[in-house]
């Protein structure tokens, strides 16, 4: 067969294995090889032709007189393959690959075997000795053993061994050495070097001390790692030898077999053996050791090892002396160690006495070291925590609180709020926390109740080793708190994320409650069952704040756990009205299982609502259909409620805890309500009434039958429309009417969104469109259906202070607003600031209750968020400080009606924790004094510090205020604050007030869905949201709350949840504006009156609207305080402390007062230095002389008083509207899509 030249040009000299009689002489030269011959193993001639092997010489076709060689890749040698071989040709391998050849690819191959020092005699008893963590703890456990076992031997050889009968060698003639002389200083030595060792006991112990000593060598051996002598002059091997050779020797010598060996010395071979064999047992089962524990273990055995080798070498010494027993020498070992030295036992030779030196001095020397080393590693256990034990985890129940630092103001409100639940009361609390555990969460941690219920671990949660110490996948939930005091509010959320991530792959089945700080950060987490964001809670909050009077305090108040005790000892009314029904809270039952909506089942929501409320005094909010997990506030009437509903309601306590009373027929059915199942008990309460009781909440229940209510003309109208009727408030229906659902004649049309123009000035005006924002600033924000501009605003529109090519305006004046302003001061323009925006530019808002937003910032905002605002209707920034007189009257301060000062996060961390506010209140009591009418809202980092809001120096009223705080803080309430004025008008704000919502939903698990319902912050289709409604005077001919019930829900299917009520007071050191009131008061009202305000001023029944006077009536007010003044006088020394004070009050009001000028100067002299006009400023009233507070759920004959603000859950208005007005409501919201199809990208993605 004919090959090319490169075919024929491999060389190479090869060995056959085969046949290796004729490849010595083949292989000595080269021949060229072709691909058919080198694959097939065949004869290759130097031509180029080939045969097949016939016999081991050549070929059979040609004799082999040529000549070749023999192929066969499969026996090569590792030396012949260094030579040096010509590489493949690239044609012939790629031919090789092609073919698919095997034999040519696998000939290079080599196989390799790994750790083949380990299959070595040595290596493998080394590994079964030592490496081996199971079977090494086998060898020490046997080891150990084996000690103990000559030491109880040693024992068993001291109480058969009588010197009395004679010692001496084995085989020796035996000698008798008791008598001992103690005026003789010889010693005698035999006593002490020879023993009576009885023959069954010296075998076993030769078996035992040579199996030691084989055991001790074959470690040396195994252990050796070039430096012998290390091996040699351990103490274990010297103790080793002296107690195992001797033994050894016995046997080959019989005459020593008596002789004395120091046995009692394997005790501290037994310590060393269990100390490694603790170690050996952690290593096995994968625990972490605990140090204290080996510590301890350590002592008590160095312990035991002194007395034990004091005992029995006393005892042995002795033997030359007054012969001691061994308990004796046990009692002088245990009187001498314990430094008590009775002296009635003591050692009588000079070995002994040397004995016992020598072991003072080593006691004196081992035990304060090791002592040392334990309180060492107990101080640091009581830093670290320790461990949380694996039983009690399986026993019992806990949670675990991860926090990065741990404060005692989040430490008491976790506390507070978690056990304030009567089924958490047997849960344990462990606090996971890096740091350290301050000083103050050490002295509460110390108090009783805590101790026994508190736990604190210093770790990380993301280290494994401490979420075992925690025992956290066996926690029932785990709780995330961020640290909102950093100044790197981001990278708190960072650590907060990580945390997260540990804990759900290190527990996945333990239930997550996580709080964020920033929205952006939310998507982040959003695996854990639970999450609360910060910002977006905080600024919908605010914003409803300005539209919603005291929303913030009405939140707080829900889901704080109260009781509702709190002010009930107050002689104000308005104090204990509004403690007891600070004590309402949200609850849900299953309808089918309530007392409360059980026979409202086939009924309209609204009905259930108003008779469930006529009749027990409850709150029905809103439902959950079983088959959907949504919860729907308010569903409106035509929702049917059947059995299988979870009906949420705000009560007083839960209808468990309720005990059922009816006030008629209580005597004359006593018998037959308590066949019926219907609770007993006696009942004081006026009807509607609710009061809390420990424990149990006892109602009065109205009987089905309507009754009259002060006249006829209240009577409300029975169901089957007999009886009189008042026509004014319809009855509320079973079923929904579609006919009779008008909207309230209290309240405005919402018709008034189409209009486009302008009532007052009949100026056309920009036509607002609602659709879905198409931009939001962060991934997770809940879309909610705005009103929006029709072409997205321009940046330079936005900016309320400079003028552009599209309007000229830089002042708030000259865009004429027609509704006040609402001003935010913040620092940056963060992604939370938008979820202040949408609540305020909601669809259900009327177009003419929008109120102009003007965000104050510190700091330029970013594209971004000018990009995500820009669509929304009049909303405008501005860079300024509330601390600059200048930027306040810029963005129209003047033509405010709610200012909102956000805290700063660069301020949010101080050196002293609870300065952080210090600039924000300043900044704020400026603006206090600068702007009276002004209502300010403003949130702090600490709640402690709202005393300080408005502050009045020499109030007294506010100093009582003070006390009655105190007092309901010794008293054990969890709203001890609740009653300084500012947080209960909701003019103050602190997030960590909400921390609890998230503490409530380990119990809750629906709190959170319906705080950001009524937030506005989610919006299910077919629920309600939150709204107000103020009171005038021509609403008051409905007299109490519980008509306007009624009223609502025939009329507009609202269901009111509570009540915001302003009442005037006079302070008793006032401010300027009242000046002329206090100073005209006569002075026999002044005595008939001052027996009563001793700490509590007059509340007047009327409501002042007090105002600024003129300067022209300084005068008359001077000669009228000097009249009054000589008057008090005349009186006499009968009042001289309380009338001077009375005197120096109104002194410093007549300061105040021209202070008050000095003020109103400043600011008008500002304004026309910035060319504003004064104006506004002047018509500004001064309304400090109030006080304002949030009435949750009260009774239904509660009164209604004009100015009041009923808290409204208005049902969804586009959960029945016709297909046309949805088709019509859509293309309007998609009218903003074309504008920007840019925009449209960036939301979709």
């Amino acid at each position: 067969m004919p090959f090319s030249g490169e075919e024929r040009s491999l060389q190479g000299v090869y060995k056959s294995t085969a046949q290796q009689q004729d490849g010595q002489a083949l292989a000595a030269g080269g021949v060229s090889v072709c691909a058919e011959c080198y694959t097939n193993q065949t004869f290759v001639f130097d031509d180029g032709s080939s045969h097949r092997l016939s016999s081991p010489g050549g070929c059979g076709g040609c004799g082999g007189s040529r000549s070749g060689v023999i192929l066969d890749i499969a026996s090569l040698k590792m030396n012949e393959l260094e030579s040096e071989v010509l590489p493949l040709p690239p044609r012939y391998r790629f031919r090789d690959l092609l073919l698919g050849d095997q034999a040519f690819q696998n000939d290079d191959r080599v196989q390799v075997e790994f750790y083949v020092n380990e299959n070595t005699f040595k290596e493998r008893l080394k590994l079964f000795f030592i490496k081996n963590q199971r079977s090494s703890l086998r060898i020490r456990l046997f080891n150990f053993s084996l000690k103990l076992l000559t030491c109880l031997l040693y024992i068993v050889r001291v109480l058969l061994d009588n010197p009395a009968e004679g010692i001496g060698c084995w085989g020796c003639e035996k000698q008798n050495y008791s008598t001992f002389n103690q005026s003789s200083t010889e010693i005698n030595w035999a006593p002490i070097f020879w023993v009576d060792r009885k023959m069954p006991l010296w075998a076993i112990q030769v078996s035992v001390a040579l199996i030691s000593f084989l055991e001790t060598m074959l470690l040396i051996y195994l252990s050796y790692k070039g430096n012998i002598w290390e091996q040699i002059f351990r103490i274990s091997f010297i103790l080793e030898m002296i107690n195992t050779v001797p033994f050894i020797i016995t046997i080959f010598w019989s005459p020593l077999r008596n002789l004395f060996i120091p046995v009692f010395l394997n005790c501290w071979l037994a310590k060393y053996a269990l100390e490694n064999m603790i170690n050996d047992l952690h290593r096995a089962i994968q625990r972490t050791q605990s140090a204290m524990f080996n510590q301890v273990l350590i002592l008590i055995c160095t312990l035991l090892c002194l007395v034990f080798t004091g005992t029995c070498g006393i005892q042995h010494l002795e033997r030359a002396g007054d012969n001691l027993s061994l308990f004796k020498s046990f009692y002088f070992c245990i009187v001498t160690f314990s430094t008590v030295g009775y002296g009635d036992v003591t050692p009588k030779i000079w070995p002994s006495q040397l004995l016992v030196v020598i072991m003072i001095c080593v006691a004196l020397v081992v035990l304060p070291l090791q002592f040392e080393e334990l309180v060492y590693l107990w101080m640091e256990r009581q830093k670290s925590g320790g461990n949380y034990s694996r039983h009690r985890a399986q026993t019992e129940k806990h949670v675990v609180l991860c926090v990065s630092s741990l404060k005692i103001d989040l430490l008491m409100d976790f506390l507070n709020e978690f056990y304030a639940h009567p089924r958490l009361q047997d849960y344990y609390v462990v606090i996971l926390c890096p740091t350290e555990m301050d000083i103050q969460v050490r002295r509460v941690l110390q108090i009783p109740l805590w101790s026994q219920r508190v736990i604190y671990l210093q770790g990380s949660a993301l280290k494994d080793q401490d979420l075992m110490r925690a025992k956290m996948d066996n926690g029932e939930a785990c709780f995330i708190l961020s640290s909102r005091n950093e100044a790197d509010r981001t990278a708190a959320d960072h650590q907060t994320i990580l945390r997260a991530w540990a804990v759900k792959d290190f527990a996945p089945n333990c239930p997550l409650y996580v709080q964020i700080l920033k929205p952006e950060n939310k998507f982040h987490v959003k695996f854990a069952d639970h999450v609360v964001c910060e910002e977006e809670c905080k600024y919908a909050m605010l914003a409803l704040n300005c539209v919603c009077p005291a929303t913030s305090t009405l939140i707080t108040l829900l889901v704080h756990t109260s009781r509702g005790q709190e002010g009930q000892e107050s002689p104000e009314q308005w104090q204990r009205m509004y403690g007891r029904c600070s004590g309402n809270e949200v609850y849900h039952i299953r309808m089918g299982d309530s007392k409360f909506f059980m026979e409202y089942e086939g009924k309209s929501f609204t009905y259930a609502a108003f008779h469930a409320h006529k009749k027990y005094g409850v709150c029905l909010i809103g439902i959950r259909r079983e088959e959907n997990k949504s919860i729907l506030l308010n569903p409106g009437p035509r929702h049917i409620m059947t059995a299988s509903d979870t009906c949420f309601y705000i009560n007083i306590t839960k209808e468990e805890n309720s005990a059922f009373i009816f006030k008629q027929e209580e005597k004359q059915k006593k018998k037959g309500f308590a066949g019926r199942g219907i609770y007993d008990g006696p009942s004081r309460l006026p009807v509607h009434s609710i009061i809390a009781s420990m424990g149990t909440v006892a109602m009065d229940l109205q009987n089905t039958e309507c009754r009259p209510v002060n006249s006829s003309k209240l009577t409300l109208p029975a169901e089957n429309g007999s009886g009189n009727r008042r026509p004014s408030i319809a009855p509320v229906l079973e079923l929904a009417d579609s006919s009779s659902l008008l909207p309230c004649d209290l309240l405005s049309d919402q018709s008034e969104d189409e209009m486009t123009q302008s009532d007052d000035e009949g100026l056309t005006v920009v036509e607002y469109v609602k659709g879905y924002p198409p931009n939001s600033p962060y991934i997770g924000s809940s879309p909610t259906l705005c009103h929006l501009l029709p072409v997205k605003a321009p940046f330079c529109c936005l900016r309320l202070d400079k003028g552009c090519k599209h309007n000229s305006y830089e002042d708030a004046k000259a865009y004429g607003f027609k509704n006040k302003l609402i001003i935010v001061s913040a620092e940056t323009a963060g992604n939370g600031l938008y979820n202040f925006i949408v609540p305020l530019r909601a669809y259900y808002r009327s177009r003419k209750e929008l109120n102009p937003i003007v965000l104050l910032l510190d700091n330029k905002p970013e594209n971004h968020f000018l990009e995500a605002i820009c669509c929304f209707p009049m909303v405008y920034y501005m860079e300024g400080t509330i601390d600059n007189l200048d930027s306040l009257l810029q963005c129209g301060i003047i033509y405010a009606d709610n200012l909102v000062v956000v805290d700063k996060e660069s301020t949010m961390s101080a050196e002293e924790d609870y300065m952080a506010d210090a600039k924000t209140i300043v900044n704020v009591q400026t603006m206090f004094r600068l702007f009276p009418s002004l209502s300010i809202i403003t949130e702090l980092t600490h709640p402690s510090n709202m005393r300080f809001m408005q502050f009045r120096a020499k109030d007294s009223y506010s100093l009582a205020l003070s006390k009655l705080e105190k007092k309901e803080r010794e008293n054990g309430s969890n709203l001890a604050f609740m009653f300084r004025l500012p947080f209960a008008a909701g003019r103050v704000f602190s997030i960590s007030m909400l921390d609890t919502l998230l503490y409530q939903s380990f119990v809750k698990d629906y709190m959170i869905t319906i705080t950001r319902l009524l937030l506005g912050l989610d919006t299910t289709p077919g629920s309600g949201y939150l709204c107000a409604m103020k009171i005038t005077e021509d609403d008051l001919w409905i007299r109490t709350y519980g008509r306007l019930f009624q009223k609502l829900c025939s009329s507009s299917a609202e269901i009111p949840i509570g009540i915001y009520r302003t009442e005037s007071h006079m302070f008793s050191t006032s401010e300027p504006h009242d000046i002329r009131t206090q100073i005209s008061i006569n002075v026999e009202d002044c005595e008939d009156t001052k027996d009563v305000k001793e700490h509590w001023n007059i509340k007047t029944s009327h409501h002042r609207n007090s105002c600024s006077s003129d300067q022209s009536e300084h005068p008359l007010l001077r000669r009228k305080s000097m009249q009054w003044a000589r008057r008090l006088s005349r009186k006499g020394n009968k009042h001289t402390s309380k009338t001077a004070e009375w005197i120096s009050q109104q002194r410093l009001s007549l300061y105040r007062r021209s202070e008050r000028q000095e003020l109103s100067e400043l600011v008008k002299n500002r304004m026309k230095h910035l060319g504003l006009p004064t104006t506004g400023y002047d018509e500004m009233n001064d309304h400090q002389n109030t006080l304002s507070y949030v009435l949750i759920n009260p009774p239904p004959d509660t009164r209604l008083e004009l100015s009041d603000i009923v808290y409204l859950i208005r049902s969804d208005p586009l959960a029945h509207v016709s297909n046309d007005s949805h088709s019509r409501k859509s293309s309007c919201s998609n009218k903003l899509d074309p504008c920007n199809p840019e925009t449209r990208d960036e939301t979709q993605l």
